[in-house]
């Protein structure tokens, strides 16, 4: 059974950890550790400081150099911080060392969004998707994890499936990963005789970038009852509902939001859910114009469709969260946190934002990359009937395959 987890006691601290490389740049790193604050907030900890160093590769044992590891155990002392948390995945040696210096909870990025998962689950099968995905997480680290399992500690990091007497056996842990496959195949033979049954049925699919307004903009198609929030991976399961444009309906489905370094285990255990994509008509690419690193949210979903090997389908990209853009702003970019949480004066980079019309936004590059580009904003329910629009257009062409004596009479 996997642990309870309550955000009500008093939220955990945490320091952040990334590296300056030739792949990852001073700024792209800045924008990777806004990221990772961001899922720590969503895991409930509280981020007090970012840490980054200049290495061309990681220190086998460290995976920082063991002067920066010094610099970060001083800090993690004089402020009794809970965890640490690193940007990139580590090696269960790189665990044993960091955390037998450091003396507190060492977590990864996988581990973070694992843990995420598993407090976004609540159907059986995303359950047991997250729960596969833990134990071959775990599987290669048993020795170390495992011990972390059995002492009385709970929180970030601590949500796996545990035992409650310490278990190193590794059979037992393949013995249960074979079980949770077989339930999982059980479970996908189950969908996959209701997606049979839909086939006459249009199928549109939300992807994209997690915390980009899926849901948001699925509660205000579908006008039904979506949870959204703003919080990274809000929606683990996948959501269906049915939906009816001028005359012609459609299903349309709410998935699972794509992030950068997203743990393979969770892509794979996911499959089923990924399903509802695979075979859906037409997608809606739903992206957050605001951010400022929307081009690459923008790569890493379409990186990942090519993956699962879904690149080629009618495709509507659709620009929301416009509003921010509309309005005067200065914003604050690649900035440290002190120890109040609040940004270090001496490295806020504020940057002017003026103002911009929808029409100057439909005539940026953004809206000439693709001639399915729409701009809106779900929130405040801009450019919505134009969407609408841009929906119908394309489900109607699957529509009249379907039913070819079907009379069209317009959206309106």
């Amino acid at each position: 059974m996997i642990e309870t987890f309550s955000t009500a006691k008093k939220k955990e601290t945490a320091v952040l950890v990334a590296l300056i490389n030739q792949s990852q740049s001073e700024h792209k790193v800045k924008e990777y550790l806004d990221e990772l604050a961001f899922l720590a907030e969503t895991s409930g900890a509280i981020t007090k400081k970012k840490f980054t160093q200049r290495m061309d590769k990681p220190d086998v044992a460290y995976f920082v150099g063991k002067g920066k590891l010094e610099e970060i155990q001083i800090y993690v002392e004089a402020n009794d911080i809970d965890m640490v948390i690193f940007d990139d995945d580590l090696s269960p040696s790189q665990v044993r060392n960091v955390e037998n210096k450091l003396k507190c909870k060492i977590l990864d990025r996988s581990l973070l969004i694992l843990n995420i998962f598993s407090i976004r689950a609540k159907t059986a099968q995303a359950k047991a998707q997250v729960e596969l995905a833990q134990y071959q997480y775990l599987l290669p680290r048993l020795t170390k994890m495992w011990s972390h399992l059995s002492k009385q500690k709970g929180g970030i990091g601590m949500r796996g499936p545990g035992e409650k007497e310490l278990e190193t056996d590794r059979r037992i842990v393949r013995d249960k990963i074979a079980l949770f496959n077989k339930k999982l195949e059980k479970i996908d033979q189950q969908n996959a005789t209701r997606r049979k049954a839909r086939q006459q049925v249009v199928r549109v699919a939300l992807v994209g970038y997690t915390n980009v307004g899926k849901s948001t903009l699925m509660r205000l198609l579908s006008k039904s009852e979506v949870f959204a929030e703003d919080k990274l991976f809000a929606t683990v399961d996948s959501t269906v509902r049915k939906v009816v444009i001028g005359r012609i309906p459609f299903l349309l489905t709410d998935t699972v939001g794509f992030i950068r370094k997203l743990p393979h285990a969770l892509i794979e255990c996911f499959k089923s859910t990924l399903d509802e994509i695979r075979e859906a008509d037409v997608l809606l690419h739903v992206v957050d114009a605001s951010h400022p690193s929307f081009e690459e949210q923008i790569s890493v979903v379409n990186s990942t469709l090519t993956e699962i090997g879904i690149s080629d389908k009618p495709t509507l990209l659709v620009f929301n969260k416009v509003d921010k853009l509309m309005k005067e702003e200065d914003r604050v970019n690649g900035h440290d946190i002190t120890e109040n949480g609040q940004p270090d004066d001496d490295e806020v980079e504020i940057d002017y934002h003026p103002p911009l019309t929808l029409e100057q936004l439909e005539a940026t590059y953004m809206g000439k990359e693709s001639e399915d580009a729409i701009f809106i904003s779900a929130v405040d329910k801009l450019n919505i009937d134009k969407l609408r629009q841009a929906i119908y257009d394309k489900v109607a062409d699957k529509y009249f395959t379907i039913y070819p004596n079907y009379v069209d009479d317009g959206m309106y």
